[in-house]
């Protein structure tokens, strides 16, 4: 059987396709490709060109391939934008969502495997974030968010699919041994922003705010490496793969790192003095984010591996050997 891999041309949707390939498992990949790049997958794995909103679109990819379960990374993603383009943000992630789950109902397939986000917390009461936390989210992209896995949940109720929504806190790092990894165009991610100083390819790296309710002022989040995380969508496939319940997860690594320290870090990594100059505050951005990820390992069995200094310099061989993304 198949797995339907939606976005799985774009940065974590990829290492998805990797892993599991290298499991043996059958995908197709559906893409816009207007975040993602082609050049991410290998040649040999399906690959459909389209937008999720399209139903006649996914009722083709259905009906050809024998999809059985799907991982869903397509969504529009960055937070300053959706402040700036909200009706655009809900029009991609919800109506894309909706059109999915219709297919997915139709077609009689009945698991998926969300990739959410911490953002639909937003300024949270308190640290480590639980699952069990109030949805608060401070921008329409949370907010998106939050109305998908809705969505998933009500569609359980009425029409008996099974889900699993990842939570995700804050994701860098790249494939080990360095052959794909982020290319955003504008790229807004910090790891990849700071190692672009290294690369030359802009002076410094601004910090956008030093006035936060943080020990440096700086903004707080909780990084987990890209194959940790992926790891996590293989488990909880499995999870409904074996009947598992529905249920909703946070992923991340329960510590928290300042912009400054992740600056520390990475000129640890690449021996690069990283000139900083400070910004203004983003839209939407709340001063702390780390995860509690106990419930996951509890029901999963995943816990991350990797280190911030590891999730940097895995970032770093990626770039370093493609300065220029897949458009090297």
């Amino acid at each position: 059987m198949t797995v339907l891999i939606c976005g799985g041309a774009g940065y974590i949707g990829s290492h998805a396709v990797r892993a599991l390939r290298a499991q043996g498992r059958e995908v197709v990949v559906l893409d816009n490709l207007l975040t993602g790049h082609r050049q991410s997958l290998p040649a040999d794995v399906p690959f459909v060109e389209g937008d999720m909103r399209d139903p006649a679109l996914l009722d083709a990819v259905f009906g050809r391939y024998a999809v059985d379960g799907v991982l869903h990374f397509a969504a529009s993603s960055l937070v300053g934008e959706s402040m700036q383009l909200p009706l655009a943000y809900f029009s991609n992630n919800v109506h894309g969502m909706q059109t999915l789950l219709e297919a997915m109902v139709r077609h009689g397939v009945a698991r998926i495997v969300f990739s959410s986000s911490a953002a639909v917390y937003g300024e949270p009461d308190s640290v480590p974030i639980t699952e069990d936390a109030p949805l608060r989210p401070g921008n329409p992209y949370g907010e998106s968010k939050r109305i998908m896995e809705s969505m998933m949940r009500w569609a359980a109720v009425a029409h008996g699919l099974r889900y699993v929504s990842l939570r995700y806190f804050n994701v860098g790092g790249a494939v080990a041994d360095g052959s794909i990894g982020e290319d955003h165009r504008p790229e807004s991610h910090l790891i990849p922003l700071i190692l672009q100083v290294p690369l030359g390819r802009r002076p410094h790296i601004i910090i956008n705010g030093d006035d936060y309710d943080t020990p440096d002022g700086t903004c707080i989040r909780d990084y987990v490496g890209v194959e940790d995380l992926i790891e996590a969508h293989v488990l909880a496939l499995r999870h409904l793969e074996a009947g598992g319940e529905s249920a909703v997860f946070n992923l991340g690594s329960e510590q928290g790192f300042s912009v400054r320290q992740m600056v520390d870090a990475a000129r640890r990594v690449t021996g690069h003095p990283l000139p900083v100059v400070m910004g203004g505050r983003r839209p939407g951005d709340p001063a702390r984010l780390v995860a509690s990820s106990r419930r996951v390992g509890r029901v999963l069995g995943w816990r991350p591996r990797q280190s911030v200094e590891e999730i940097i310099a895995s970032a770093w061989r990626w770039h370093s050997s493609h300065p220029d993304g897949f458009g090297a």
